[in-house]
């Protein structure tokens, strides 16, 4: 490569560092907003093996109606029934570990799922997490 520039290629230089105008960015030309369908749902007062079922049947029907988020509010825990059972840990809430650890161990779940985030304070922070959906494919 050459160290040779051509006055013209200087003058134009100039003028696009001093011309105020802004370029428009090419990305945004192409990239489409998406709006996101979503649902959520409320596992407050049901079992471990009820709130395991209801959130596998939830996840399974919002993606085929082609929800792409979905947030689970489990709650913290607070008024848990833990403190009468010996063998649970006081310490730590049953739906809002299990309800997580359910859906991650189970496949058929996990392929339609892309990510499984906290939630927002907005959304119910600690006492909920996101579920982002992949896209339904579309089968004849």
């Amino acid at each position: 490569m050459t160290d040779n520039i051509s006055e013209k290629d200087k003058k134009d230089w100039e003028n696009f560092l001093s011309n105020k105008e802004k370029l428009p960015n090419k990305d945004n030309k192409f990239y489409k907003k998406i709006p996101l369908k979503i649902r959520s749902i409320d596992l407050h007062g049901y079992t471990l093996d009820q709130a395991n079922k209801k959130i596998e049947n939830f996840i399974k029907k919002s993606y085929v109606e082609k929800v792409n988020k979905l947030i689970v509010v489990t709650g913290k825990g607070l008024h848990s029934q833990n403190e009468k059972d010996p063998y649970v840990s006081k310490d730590l809430s049953i739906l809002k570990y299990s309800v997580p650890e359910f859906i991650s161990n189970n496949k058929d779940l996990m392929n339609i799922i892309i990510e499984i985030q906290d939630a927002k304070i907005e959304d119910g922070g600690s006492g909920a997490f996101y579920i982002f959906l992949k896209k339904k494919k579309f089968t004849k």
